[in-house]
């Protein structure tokens, strides 16, 4: 029972904050130095609340840039899990054990770590089949230590660069749209449509290396 009114106060305040993603962006674009240090702390909340990543980690290429980028939304995503990875491990055991059972996906993560530890639930964050979100409370349920889930988080990096990347793109898009001035030469347009390109291409190749392993170690 407190499980499951403790998940839907989460969820009625992620539902009210998801709307006011873009007034929280443009306040972070204007804070300057502090603008990293918010911007972790709302992505890292933003995952415990169930508030969608993705509109937050293209915001991150526009507002940082593709490497700051990157890495600011690493280690916001990582606080985050590990977050919902604790407290599923304390009150809301069995709110996550009822939606882990109604997943088939998800059903099969603890035979799964049992056999391969860290490295599933490493390829799991390669892929995207799995819901990112629900997948840290869930892993909260399985025998995987916290250590290993930390370290198992690199696999979120080439799926949440190429994000990044597209909102570097996309940032970029608009202020020439805005009539803003870019500074930058043809050269730099040409190395950064091959990077799209090559992004698009990896990241591919890589979730499908992940999904292939998967159903070897999950089937």
């Amino acid at each position: 029972m407190f499980g499951t009114l403790f998940v839907g106060v989460f969820l009625a305040l992620g539902r009210m904050i998801a709307p006011r993603v873009p007034q929280f962006l443009d306040w972070v674009g204007s804070l300057g130095a502090w603008s990293p240090a918010v911007f972790i702390l709302g992505y890292a909340a933003g995952i415990v609340l169930f508030v969608p990543a993705s509109i937050l980690t293209l915001a991150a290429g526009a507002i940082f840039g593709v490497w700051a980028g990157t890495g600011f939304v690493f280690v916001a995503a990582t606080m985050g899990s590990v977050g919902a990875f604790l407290l599923a491990r304390s009150g809301l055991r069995d709110w996550v054990a009822r939606k882990v059972a109604g997943d088939p996906r998800l059903g099969a993560l603890d035979r799964a770590i049992a056999d391969s530890g860290w490295r599933i639930v490493f390829l799991m964050r390669l892929s995207p089949v799995f819901p990112f979100t629900l997948l840290n409370y869930a892993l909260g349920l399985t025998r995987v230590r916290l250590r290993d889930f930390i370290l198992a988080s690199i696999g979120t990096i080439p799926g949440t660069f190429a994000y990044v990347f597209y909102g570097k793109v996309a940032g970029d898009a608009a202020r020439l749209a805005g009539g803003g001035v870019l500074r930058h030469d043809a050269v730099y347009y040409v190395v950064l449509g091959l990077g799209v390109v090559a992004t698009v291409i990896v990241t591919t190749i890589v979730t499908r290396m992940a999904r292939e392993a998967l159903k070897g170690r999950t089937g």
